[in-house]
């Protein structure tokens, strides 16, 4: 409140006192209005406190870890922890000696089935065809000249010159010889006629059995060389050439960019502002631009906050887990473990936002590959 200016006949000094106040009263109001003014320039220049709530979070990376399902010693390693690779880019191989023997003989054995069951659909060689036929001109020649001796015996019977003995056994020696004719003539027919066709059905399930074996022998010769299910970074190599692999063991682990993601951890009392689909901006030390990200995943059980999470200040105890995805473009920017500032954009995400990456190793040929948030 201003002073009173001192009444007429008052003492010189109270008139001395109520200037000095005065102009004191006049510097401090000058001086509010420069700080109103100030700070209506820096609001103006984006240099005010931001709008709406930052959550504190990291980066985090879901690993692929890269593991052959056989054992075996590591013959060649054609990669190192910073290199990046493509999709389908050769990472390591074991040694694969037995497996390679292996599969030559399911081939063999496969070519010998299949030879098996291809001669059970022919007749016999020509060669014995000939034999058979031969023997059936000799029988038919037999089988004439019993014709004709009978013939004889008949006539030199009815004359009375030979006993009935002699015509019975030209009749008996006819009828071998015609036997013998119709023997050979059935069996020329069988020899040009297939196996039964229970031996050929009997064959054809050799060679499926046998192509069987040979996709076995195939895969195992295939998965003792391991590619990139996705492209990516190799973060980390566990083993180096010449050592033993145990089956299932990863040999290193590859962080493809569509598997960054933000974590960050949402106050209760502001659930309301995260939803799946909404546009979210990361910020971190050296990242330059804010990074743009989408909220995924929204925790759908509260968690107390984590004893260390880099907050400057906690202001609620009862969280919630949110996660967030980059462009894969973008991703390339944050690094597993950075500290990320989280601000909500308004608005959803705009066409073309991200999506969780699929699991890796669904594609091409079978991979053993395992996905962590955490190497083993």
């Amino acid at each position: 409140m201003p002073l009173p200016r001192p009444a007429e006949g008052a003492l010189p000094g109270a008139f001395c006192f109520w200037r000095r106040e005065q102009a004191l009263t006049h510097q401090r109001a000058v001086r509010a209005a420069s700080a109103i003014a100030l700070g209506l320039t820096l609001s103006a220049c984006g240099d005010g406190p931001p709008a709406g709530p930052i959550w504190s979070g990291y980066a985090e990376g879901d690993y692929i870890h890269i593991a052959a399902p056989l054992p075996g010693t590591l013959s060649q390693l054609a990669v190192q922890a910073g290199d990046t690779v493509a999709r389908g880019a050769a990472l390591f191989a074991l040694d694969a000696q037995a497996e390679t023997a292996a599969r030559d003989e399911a081939a063999a054995r496969l070519a010998a089935a299949q030879a098996q069951a291809a001669d059970t659909t022919k007749g016999r060689r020509a060669e014995e065809v000939a034999v058979t036929r031969a023997q059936l001109a000799h029988a038919q020649a037999q089988a004439d000249l019993a014709n004709a001796d009978l013939a004889r015996q008949r006539q030199l019977t009815e004359q009375e010159f030979v006993a009935r003995a002699r015509l019975d056994d030209a009749q008996a020696a006819l009828a071998q010889a015609q036997a013998r004719v119709a023997e050979l003539t059935a069996a020329l027919k069988v020899a040009a006629l297939p196996a039964r066709s229970d031996d050929r059905a009997a064959a054809s399930a050799q060679v499926k059995a046998a192509a069987q074996a040979l996709r076995q022998a195939d895969w195992r010769l295939a998965q003792k060389q391991q590619h990139a299910p996705q492209g990516g970074q190799v973060s980390e190599v566990y083993f180096r050439a010449g050592e033993y692999v145990g089956a299932g063991q990863p040999v290193l682990a590859l962080l493809p960019p569509a598997q960054l993601k933000a974590r960050f951890y949402v106050p209760q009392a502001e659930l309301a502002r995260v939803l799946p689909g909404q546009a979210v901006e990361l910020r971190c030390d050296g990242c330059g631009a804010p990074i743009a990200a989408t909220v995924l995943r929204v925790a759908t059980q509260a968690e107390y906050t984590p004893p260390v999470i880099y907050s400057n200040a906690q202001r609620a105890k009862l969280v919630f887990l949110v996660e967030a995805w980059p462009a894969p473009a973008d991703a390339t920017r944050l690094h597993p473990g950075q500290p990320l500032e989280v601000r909500p954009v308004t608005g959803t995400a705009p066409a073309g936002a991200p999506t969780p990456p699929a699991p890796a190793g669904s594609a091409a040929a079978p991979t053993a590959v395992s996905t962590a948030a955490s190497r083993p």
